[in-house]
């Protein structure tokens, strides 16, 4: 681990624990970044090392690892993952790191990938006043994601690797032979698992994915080691997924109006060659969000964050750039 990055365990008032990275000065402008399955806090290490330097707005760099996720806590209660406490664990890190509502002052912005993007988005629509700005990185907006999954037979097949995630035994399939079955998902190697690293596109190029070297390895295990029972269940809390015959999914919710509406000015980041989130999920956002703009990224697939580091760095400091000229409030 880089010496500049801190890490601690943050106790929240409502007796969650998260497992917490940073780097930056506490007391600056904060960056959040909320990372999604199956991965944690560690991945944005390149990203808190960044934007914490000076010379590019020397903000204040917080990664959580998600509830359920390495050292941070994780209740047994499926229901202990529903959004809203998801939502209530990230408000309560902002507290911690902000100050609380009626004296401190939002986040900089907010920066979320897969399911840390849900999250995202939830506290958005719920807690517009937390945060200045939004970032998401493939990271369905649920207004089109609950469309396409009653609507769209392509998102319904991509999205099926979720109906096995909530199987009981998953967890232990996926650990299992040194998580063989986990590693396939981020390589390719696992068809059944409908790898993310597929390209979808039949003219793009065949690559291998050269960011997963023996030490990514190995922090995806250190992660892993801790158990996979809690990020597993942020999928069977959700009924956002396609309908089976004995589960109907997401052919049951109903989502009304005013909890899918973003008034929060939102950079959507999307790879376009992501296989289970498809770039039609970015359609039918003007419905949704009052200030936005889309970012697709050609050439890369759901774990862009890694493939393509330098661009993602780069629309994200073009996003704040407004902002880093403006003395902090």
């Amino acid at each position: 681990m880089h010496p500049d990055i801190q890490t601690w365990q943050q106790n929240l008032p409502h007796g969650i624990t998260l497992s917490c990275r940073a780097c930056g000065e506490p007391g600056r402008p904060v960056l959040l970044f909320l990372h999604g399955f199956p991965e944690g806090a560690w991945v944005w290490d390149p990203l808190l090392l960044h934007f914490s330097k000076p010379e590019n707005g020397g903000y204040r760099c917080v990664a959580p690892n998600l509830r359920g996720y390495e050292r941070s806590s994780a209740p047994e209660d499926v229901k202990a993952y529903r959004a809203k406490h998801l939502v209530q664990d990230i408000v309560a890190l902002i507290d911690s790191e902000c100050g609380p509502l009626q004296n401190g002052r939002p986040l900089a912005a907010l920066i979320a990938h897969d399911w840390g993007g849900a999250v995202a988005w939830s506290l958005a629509n719920q807690h517009p006043d937390r945060l200045r700005q939004l970032v998401i990185i493939n990271s369905p907006h649920p207004g089109p994601f609950l469309w396409a999954l009653q609507n769209d037979p392509a998102q319904q097949a991509a999205s099926a690797y979720m109906n096995f995630l909530v199987q009981p035994d998953a967890a232990a399939q996926l650990a299992a032979h040194d998580f063989e079955r986990l590693f396939g998902f981020l390589t390719g190697q696992d068809t059944s698992l409908q790898s993310l690293t597929t390209l979808s596109s039949p003219d793009a190029p065949t690559r291998s994915p050269h960011w997963l070297t023996p030490d990514v390895k190995a922090q995806y295990r250190q992660v892993w080691q801790h158990g996979l029972q809690g990020g597993l269940n942020y999928y069977r809390a959700s009924p956002l997924r396609p309908a089976t015959a004995t589960d109907p999914g997401a052919s049951a919710v109903h989502i009304p109006p005013e909890a899918l509406r973003i008034e929060v000015p939102t950079r959507v980041l999307w790879a376009q060659d992501d296989v289970a989130l498809l770039p039609c999920l970015t359609e039918g956002l003007d419905a949704h969000l009052a200030d936005w703009t889309l970012v697709p990224i050609a050439h890369a697939t759901h774990w862009v964050v890694h493939e393509q580091p330098a661009r993602v760095i780069a629309e994200i400091a073009d996003f704040l750039q407004p902002k880093t000229n403006r003395p902090p409030q």
